[in-house]
C-alpha cells in the first residue's frame, strides 16, 4: 500500500513537413519580426505535440542497431542489403544518432555504401575516427558538414583531407563548420583551397592561424566566415575577399597584433559585409567597437553588427550609427551600457540581444547560446526578470534548456540556468509547459546535481525544481536514477531545507519504482530508510510536527510499499520504536495515518509481521480502531487485519486476538459506504496482499475488511484495479466468496458489488470469464 498514485503519459504519432532544424534555419534567416514570431511559435508548439512518427521510427531503429543490423569481419555494422534510406531521412537518421552519442566507429559503418544518401552531415562531438570518418561520409554527395567539436581522433586536417578526396565535395560542399575541433601541435598549414565550393566556414575555438586566414581568403565562393577566438593576429587577408564575403564573425579574437586603425581601415574596406560581430568578454574591455560606432564612412549596407561585451558603448552613439545605416535589422548590446532607449524598442523590424528587456534578453539567449560568457550574463539578467513570474513561457524555459545542455560543465552558467529554471517552473508554471521540454529539462537539472555535488546552492535550486509534482508525477525521466542520486545524496547533506526537498522527492519517486529496481537500490535503500529514520525520531524529541516530518513518514511508508527488504531495513533500525514513539508525541491524523500506513506495509510480510504483535504496537494500533478519522481508523483495521488472520503466532494470546477480531468486525460495521471519500488518497500496487484474507473464511471479520478496501479502491479508480483483479487472477476469489454457503452475508453483498460494478466497467469490451 502507498500514499499517492502515479499517472503516466503516453505519446501518440504525428508527423511535421518540416522538421525542428529547418524550422530554425528558416527563422534566422527571416528579418521580418511577425514572422518571427509566428515561427518561432511553430517551433514551441512542436515542443508541446506528440514525437513525430519519424523520430519514433529512428529511435527504435536506433535502440535495436545492434539486434537489425550483421556484422562485418572487421567487428563494425552493417545494414541488411534491401534496406534503404531516402536522403532526407538518412540525414535525419544520422543527426538522431549523433544527438543521443550512439555515432561510433561501430556504428558509423552503417552510412557505408549507397543504402544511405546523405548531404547534409551532423557529427557533432562524436567520437569517432578518422577511418571510420572518410569509410562512412566521404563518398557521398556533401553539401554540409558539422564537426563541431569532435574528438581528438578526427583532428581537421584528417577531416579535409577526407573531403577532398571527393571531387564532387570539392565543387559542391557550400558549408563547413569545424568549431572547436582539434589540430595536431606538429600540424603544418591548413589547406582549404581545394574546397572550391566553400560559402560557409566557421573554425571558432580552433588553432586557426594567419597563414590559415590567408589560404582561407583565396576561396572563390567564400560568404561567410567565422574566426572567433582563434590564433589570428592580422586580418589583412581578408581584403583579399572583400568583394565577395558577407559575414564575418570574429568575437574574441584575443591574439590581434593590429592597432585599432589598421583593422578599422581593412574593416572599412568589406563593403559588402551585411554582418559584423566584432563582439568581446567584457572583462577584456576592448573599445574596438567604441572606435568603429564613431566611423561614419564604413560598412555602408550592414544589417546586422554584434558589438556585445564592447566598452564605453553608450545609447546615443549606437542609435546614431543605425540612424545613418537604416537597413539594420540586428545589433548586438549584451553587456554594454547601452540598449535603454526608447528608440531601440520603437525602431520598426530592429532586433536587439541585450539586458535590458525580456526581448533583449530572449534574443540574446537565442543568438549566444554556444557562448558561455554571454549566455552566463543573459541568464543572470533573465533570472531578475523572472524572479516573480505569473505566466507560463515556454520559449523562455527552452533557451535556459538549450544553454544548459551546450556549456555541462560550465559552473556559472548552469548554477544561473537551474536559478532560472525554477523561476519558469515554480508554483502552478509548470502545468503549462510541454511535457517534452519539462523532460529536458529535469534531465539536465540531474546532470547539473551530479556535475557540481559541491555548489550548494546549485544543488538547492536543482532540488526545489524537482519537488514540483507535475515534474514528478506527469514527466518521463530516468527515474531509477533519479532515486539512486537523491538517495545517496539524502545521507551526505545535513542542511535541514535541504533535506526536506531531498525527502519529497524521494517520497513521490519512491512510488514509481517497480519492485525489479527497488530490489536493485538495496544499498540505497538501507541507507535511505537509516536515514530517513533518524530525521523521524529527531523531530519527535524535539516535538516538532513541521512539513519535513510529513515528508519524511510519507517517505518511509512509500519506500517500504511492496518491498519486504525496505520492511526490513525499517525493523533493523528500531524503526518500531521510532514509530511508537511518534504515536505517543503526535495526535494529528495526518501523522497518525502515515504510521500507520508503513505498518501496513510491514504486517503484509509474513515473516515480519510477528514483529508488530509486541504489546506495545497492539495496543497503539488497537486504540486507533475508534478513531473518528476515517483514514486512521481505515490503516489501523488494515495492520489488525493481517495481523489477526494467522492464528498460530496468538496460541498463548487468544482471548487478546478474539477481541481484536470483535473490535475489527465492528469497526468495518460502522463504516460509511466502500465508496466514501477519504482524504488520503489509498493506493495498492498489488491485490496479492489481500488474497490470503480473502480466503480466509474461518475469519469473516479480516475477509471484510480485505473486501471493503477492495471495493474502496476499484469505486475511486475502476480503470487501474479492473485491469489489476483480471491480471492478478482475483476474481475467481471474489467469486468463491460470494458463492460460498455459510460466508458472511456482508463480505457476500460486496464481493458481488465489486463484480457487477467489474461488468459495468467492461461492458464495451469483450467481457473477462467470470463464475
Amino acid at each position: 500500500m502507498c500514499y499517492h498514485s502515479v499517472s503516466s503519459a503516453f505519446f501518440v504519432a504525428v508527423d511535421w513537413n518540416r522538421n525542428k532544424i529547418f524550422l530554425r534555419r528558416v527563422i534566422t534567416s527571416v528579418h521580418s519580426v511577425r514572422l518571427r514570431r509566428v515561427l518561432c511559435t511553430l517551433i514551441f508548439l512542436e515542443e508541446a505535440s506528440p514525437y513525430s512518427l519519424v523520430n519514433i521510427c529512428l529511435d527504435f531503429l536506433i535502440a535495436n542497431l545492434e539486434k537489425l543490423c550483421s556484422e562485418r569481419s572487421d567487428g563494425t555494422l552493417c545494414l541488411p542489403e534491401h534496406w534503404s534510406f531516402p536522403q532526407e531521412v538518412a540525414d535525419r537518421f544520422l543527426g538522431v544518432m549523433t544527438w543521443q552519442g550512439k555515432l561510433t566507429d561501430r556504428t558509423a559503418s552503417i552510412f557505408r555504401g549507397n543504402q544511405m544518401k546523405l548531404k547534409l552531415v551532423n557529427i557533432q562531438k562524436a567520437k569517432i575516427s578518422t577511418a571510420a570518418f572518410v569509410k562512412a561520409f566521404c563518398h557521398h554527395r556533401l553539401i554540409e558538414l558539422d564537426a563541431t567539436a569532435v574528438h581528438a581522433d578526427l583532428p581537421i586536417p584528417d577531416i579535409i583531407s577526407g573531403l577532398c578526396g571527393n571531387s564532387w565535395i570539392q565543387q559542391n560542399l557550400r558549408c563547413l563548420l569545424l568549431d572547436s575541433a582539434s589540430i595536431p601541435r606538429d600540424s603544418r598549414l591548413l589547406s582549404f583551397g581545394q574546397l572550391t565550393g566553400l560559402r560557409i566556414l566557421s573554425v571558432f575555438n580552433v588553432s586557426f592561424h594567419s597563414e590559415d586566414l590567408a589560404d582561407v581568403s583565396q576561396l572563390p565562393k567564400l560568404e561567410s566566415l567565422d574566426i572567433s577566438n582563434t590564433l589570428v593576429t592580422n586580418i589583412s587577408a581578408l581584403l583579399t575577399c572583400k568583394d565577395r564575403l558577407k559575414s564575418l564573425t570574429m568575437h574574441y579574437l584575443k591574439c590581434l597584433t593590429m592597432s585599432k586603425s589598421q583593422i578599422l581601415a581593412v574593416i572599412r574596406e568589406l563593403k559588402c559585409l551585411l554582418h559584423l560581430d566584432i563582439s568581446d568578454h567584457r572583462q577584456l574591455k576592448s573599445d574596438l567597437a567604441f572606435y568603429l560606432l564613431q566611423q561614419k564612412d564604413i560598412l555602408p549596407n550592414i544589417v546586422s553588427l554584434d558589438i556585445s561585451g564592447g566598452s564605453y558603448i553608450t545609447d546615443g552613439a549606437v542609435e546614431l550609427f543605425i540612424r545613418q545605416r537604416p537597413a539594420m535589422q540586428f545589433v548586438g548590446l549584451l553587456a554594454t551600457d547601452a540598449g535603454y532607449s526608447d528608440f531601440f524598442t520603437t525602431k520598426q523590424g530592429l532586433r536587439v540581444a541585450g539586458g535590458v528587456s525580456m526581448s533583449q534578453i530572449s534574443e540574446a539567449l537565442s543568438r549566444y547560446k554556444n557562448r558561455s560568457c554571454f549566455m552566463q550574463e543573459a541568464l543572470y539578467r533573465l533570472f531578475t526578470e523572472t524572479f516573480s513570474m505569473q505566466v507560463t513561457m515556454p520559449a523562455l524555459l527552452k533557451l535556459v534548456a538549450i544553454g544548459m545542455r551546450n556549456h555541462p560543465l560550465d559552473l556559472p552558467v548552469q548554477f544561473t540556468a537551474s536559478a532560472c529554471a525554477l523561476n519558469l517552473t515554480r508554483q502552478g508554471l509548470a502545468r503549462g509547459m510541454p511535457v517534452r521540454l519539462l523532460s529536458e529539462v529535469t534531465c539536465l537539472l540531474f546532470k547539473a546535481l551530479k556535475n557540481f555535488p559541491h555548489c550548494q546552492q546549485l544543488q538547492k535550486n536543482c532540488l526545489l525544481s524537482l519537488t514540483n509534482s507535475r515534474i514528478l508525477v506527469d514527466v518521463p525521466f530516468d527515474r531509477y536514477d533519479a532515486a539512486k542520486f537523491v538517495m545517496r545524496w539524502l545521507c551526505k547533506h545535513e542542511n535541514p531545507k535541504m533535506q526536506t526537498m531531498a525527502v519529497s522527492v524521494i517520497s513521490i519517486l519512491a512510488l514509481q519504482l517497480s519492485p525489479e529496481e527497488a530490489t536493485q537500490l538495496q544499498e540505497e535503500l538501507f541507507i535511505a530508510v537509516k536515514e530517513l529514520l533518524a530525521i523521524v525520531k529527531q523531530k519527535t524529541t524535539e516535538n516538532l510536527d513541521d512539513v519535513t516530518l510529513l515528508f519524511t513518514l510519507k517517505a518511509l511508508w512509500n519506500l517500504t510499499d511492496e518491498s519486504p527488504a525496505a520492511c526490513k531495513h525499517f525493523i533493523e533500525n528500531q524503526g518500531l520504536a521510532i514509530f511508537i514513539h511518534v504515536l505517543e508525541t503526535f495526535s494529528e491524523s495526518a501523522i497518525q495515518s502515515k504510521v500507520l500506513g508503513l505498518l501496513n506495509n510491514v504486517a503484509e510480510v509474513r515473516a515480519l509481521s510477528s514483529e508488530l504483535m509486541a504489546e506495545g504496537v497492539v495496543k497503539h494500533v488497537s486504540s486507533l480502531l475508534q478513531s473518528k478519522e476515517m483514514e486512521v481508523s481505515y490503516f489501523a483495521a488494515g495492520v489488525i487485519a493481517h495481523l489477526t488472520s494467522d492464528s498460530q503466532p496468538w496460541r498463548s494470546r487468544g482471548l487478546q486476538r478474539s477481541a481484536l477480531l470483535q473490535d475489527l468486525y465492528a469497526t468495518v460495521q460502522n463504516w460509511p459506504s466502500s465508496t466514501c471519500k477519504m482524504m488520503a488518497l489509498v493506493t495498492y500496487r498489488s491485490f496479492k496482499a489481500f488474497f490470503p484474507l480473502l480466503g480466509n473464511f474461518s475469519q469473516p471479520e479480516v475477509q471484510l475488511w480485505a473486501l471493503w478496501a477492495m471495493y474502496h479502491v476499484c469505486s475511486k479508480n475502476p480503470s487501474k484495479y479492473c485491469k489489476m483483479l483480471v491480471e492478478e487472477e482475483g476474481l475467481q476469489l471474489l467469486c468463491d466468496v460470494r458463492e460460498r454457503s455459510g460466508a458472511d452475508p456482508q463480505a457476500q453483498q460486496i464481493a458481488a458489488s465489486i463484480l457487477d460494478d467489474f461488468r459495468m466497467h467492461f461492458l464495451n469490451y469483450r467481457s473477462p470469464p467470470l463464475c
